[in-house]
């Protein structure tokens, strides 16, 4: 079963506020990726003052093991304003990278950056700290657009962000969410009884988070196999158009290794 891990930061940032904006080394988070059978990662660059700058980075990283990452550039609706489209088109056509990030910490999403992600075709990560009533209007305003809302909502465990993205992820077929660092496992569990399975993708949140303990929350929700290969790989293959061969080529040379 392909494994694929939707939400993993990498790089170094140049804040140093904590681990989020100061380092986010790789080293650990692999070897325990790999004990968990997780095939590739989606890496997000670490919270920076200039993202152009951390996308680059980032790049580096991704380029030296394409079979093995997926790079998403991250960009600040406010710092980068007037330049976004320019930034993500240099991440897709020179870095190869296959979507964008989007903190609240930073700023509230834009419409210049889902206007961008409508044209060049790209996915949104979109870290919303709570604020799940926006994912009404990205909806509404962008049908065509697929956002990925973390945490289910909330990494900081508000329950009622989380039950009101459950009722977004129902209702509109361009939302989906990701599980890393979900703590209150019923609502999980309610997510994928209620949205269905097709609408949730595994995320560790890593390096900070063990993808091994964040994967044992997808063995618990006791899904059908069919289901269950959804959520760990199937659903992030079909939206970002991923070779199922190319992907699960790296499991194999994981296993192998081990």
């Amino acid at each position: 079963m392909l494994r694929i891990d939707c939400h993993c930061h990498a790089g170094q940032g140049d804040g140093l506020t904590g681990p989020w904006d100061t380092d986010a080394p790789l080293d650990a988070y692999l070897r325990r990726a790999a004990r968990a059978g997780i095939a590739r990662s989606v890496l997000l660059p670490a919270f920076h003052s200039d993202y152009a700058q951390a996308n680059l980075a980032l790049s580096r990283i991704v380029a030296a093991k394409p079979e093995r990452f997926i790079g998403f550039a991250m960009v600040h609706a406010e710092r980068d304003r007037g330049r976004v489209l320019p930034m993500l088109t240099t991440a897709v056509q020179r870095y190869s990278f296959a979507g964008i990030k989007v903190h609240r910490h930073d700023a509230a999403i834009s419409r210049e950056i889902c206007d961008a992600a409508r044209r060049l075709r790209l996915p949104v990560l979109y870290d919303l700290v709570g604020e799940s009533w926006v994912v009404e209007l990205l909806a509404e305003q962008y049908p065509d657009v697929v956002f990925i809302i973390p945490h289910l909502g909330s990494f900081a465990d508000d329950w009622r962000a989380q039950l009101a993205l459950i009722d977004h992820l129902e209702r509109h077929p361009n939302i989906y969410a990701d599980t890393a660092g979900i703590r209150r496992f019923d609502l999980l569990l309610q997510a994928v009884r209620r949205a269905g399975a097709h609408k949730i993708l595994f995320g560790s949140d890593g390096p900070w988070l063990h993808p091994g303990l964040e994967l044992e929350k997808i063995r618990l929700l006791q899904l059908t196999p069919e289901d269950e290969a959804l959520v760990l790989g199937g659903n992030l293959s079909r939206l970002l158009g991923l070779n199922a061969r190319d992907a699960a080529a790296p499991a194999a040379t994981a296993a192998h290794g081990r």
